[in-house]
């Protein structure tokens, strides 16, 4: 089923549209080709066939569109721009659709001298976009229904943030951390409170979480992150006793290669480094001990879907997850091929025509 209700429009992506035009970004061999074709007015009629191999998500469909719809076409003896949209046929899936492997998922059919330029650019939003959608389907699929938090915008270049938060959104994801990771569907980012506050308020993790609270307080959910000093559960009830009702929640965020200081004297019968099970039961016991039932706990540092389905499994006292770089992880690539020139069967070995009736028409 598809995660929106209708297409994007091409302008919603913010392309470099006179530099994908032009080849900037495109496989020089390709923009080569186009150009070898235009010089022998060459205009062969063909079905480009796009696929890929896994079972996966759909994701980065409608910006490969857009630079479908921008960008193909010719310049023309006086160096403009003649567009070649109208000239084309493009059937396609839906962002957020399941596909199977080798199902295509986008044919383009016309004058190839009009696009041969774009398959390097298109494949790569499709590879992209499809990667982080599973990603993030796996990781809410182990949450089981809990809330999961998307922190990887610091582990890639900032360009992908919008289609990494597209791509999380059309897998269910509505919780990430830029504005520009929710620019597409018209969301914004949140987040809790970093190291970095509280390095400048001395290693004071009350005293920075007041400030925030003063700032941000009510419009936004404070979230105090605690482990700066290695003890979540003493800082937690600090932070708890200070802002009471104002404390939403507390997020566990220890290195993997430290022990917290109230797991110390039960080492031995688990993992103890980083954020374990363990950890968040002794943080849940503590803050309801003292009448904090209402602060969620947040664990992040180094989960992926395997380790959120290890808290799950343990029923372990988390509200939400924090997910950063395993979401952005692997790879999901995507084939073009042309299968059909003037009617005919045209295909490498190995290749074929596969049709495709799930695809629909692209206007």
């Amino acid at each position: 089923m598809s995660g929106l209700p209708g297409r994007l429009s091409p302008e919603s992506f913010n392309l470099p549209v006179d530099e994908i035009r032009r080849g900037f970004y495109t496989d020089v061999y390709f923009y080569r080709t186009k150009a070898v074709l235009e010089k022998l007015g060459r205009h062969p009629r063909v079905v480009m066939q796009v696929f890929q191999k896994k079972d996966a998500w759909l994701g980065g469909i409608d910006e490969a569109i857009a630079s479908l719809k921008l960008c193909s076409g010719h310049f023309d003896g006086g160096g403009n721009w003649a567009d070649g949209w109208d000239r084309l046929e493009v059937r396609a899936l839906r962002d957020g659709d399941r596909i199977s492997p080798y199902e295509t998922v986008m044919t383009i059919e016309g004058d190839y001298s009009l696009f041969a330029h774009l398959e390097t650019v298109y494949l790569g939003s499709l590879a992209r976009g499809t990667l982080v959608c599973k990603n993030v389907r796996a990781a809410l699929a182990a949450a089981g229904g809990k809330p999961v938090l998307m922190f990887g915008a610091r582990h890639d270049h900032y360009s992908v943030q919008p289609l990494d938060g597209l791509a999380a959104s059309l897998a269910g994801m509505d919780q990430v951390s830029t504005d520009a990771q929710a620019s597409l569907w018209g969301g914004k980012g949140i987040g809790t409170i970093p190291h970095s506050l509280i390095a400048s308020f001395d290693g004071d993790t009350v005293g920075a979480t007041r400030a925030f609270a003063d700032l941000y307080y009510p419009d936004v959910k404070v979230v105090s992150l605690v482990d700066f000093d290695n003890d979540c559960v003493n800082t937690s009830l600090a932070v708890a006793r200070e802002l009471k009702e104002k404390l939403w929640g507390v997020r566990l965020d220890n290195a993997e290669t430290l022990v917290d200081r109230s797991l110390i004297d039960e080492m031995g019968y688990f993992k103890p480094t980083g954020v374990q099970p363990e950890l968040a039961f002794k943080v849940r016991r503590a803050l309801d001990a003292e009448g904090f039932s209402h602060v969620k706990i947040i664990v992040s540092a180094g989960f992926d879907a395997a380790k959120i389905a290890r808290f799950e499994t343990a029923g372990a006292p988390v509200d939400a997850y924090g997910v950063g770089s395993s979401l952005l992880r692997g790879e999901n690539d995507y084939t073009a091929d042309i299968v059909m020139v003037e009617g005919k069967p045209v295909a490498k070995v190995g290749r074929r025509f596969r049709p495709n009736e799930r695809l629909k028409k692209v206007t």
